[in-house]
């Protein structure tokens, strides 16, 4: 819990200085590229966080690595803090913090819709459009299969819960039947 606290105050001050330079969107693509990187090539993400390397060797590597890739310069400095305040191993946690960031500006929601079977893409396309409608957002939308829902569909996004799947309308019969 503790990573993620730390990983949305790093995000939340690039995004800032991101703001101030209107280069919000190219920092975040430097960060997506640099932790793509890291995953792509463990070598990379162990050179710049083991703690058995010392720490004047993983700030050389990070100023190569920045430079080899063009990085903006507040983006640079940016990777070097945290290689210098040991707080590398949480890039991916701050790519993610970031990206909301910048969705949550542009007005983007993610949402999920889970049926009983596979749905078209002209359904698909007509429940985002009610979300949208519902949400006053954009909506981005995940779409997967549960049979045991049996029928119907369930709709999430953020915080709103669209239930009409037919598991839970025969919970609710049943607990009524019951006297609930």
């Amino acid at each position: 819990m503790k990573q993620v606290i730390l990983a949305k105050r790093y995000a939340r001050a690039l995004y800032s200085i991101g703001c101030e330079q209107k280069k919000e969107k190219l920092f975040g693509q430097s960060l997506n590229s640099f932790v793509a990187l890291m995953a792509k090539r463990p070598e990379v993400k162990d050179s710049i966080t083991n703690r058995l390397y010392p720490q004047d060797v993983r700030e050389t590597v990070i100023d190569k690595l920045v430079k080899a890739a063009g990085f903006d310069v507040p983006v640079g400095n940016f990777f070097r803090l945290l290689v210098k305040k040991r707080r590398a191993e949480i890039l991916p946690e701050i790519a993610e913090s970031y990206q909301k960031m910048l969705e949550e500006a542009q007005g983007i929601s993610h949402g999920t819709v889970v049926t009983a079977t596979k749905t078209t893409k002209a359904l698909t396309d007509k429940i985002q459009k009610i979300l949208e409608k519902l949400t006053g957002r954009k909506v981005e939308l995940e779409t997967s299969v549960d049979e045991s829902i049996i029928g119907g569909m369930i709709a999430r996004v953020g915080d709103l819960e669209l239930d009409g799947s037919i598991r839970t309308q025969l919970a609710g019969l049943k607990d009524s039947i019951k006297g609930r």
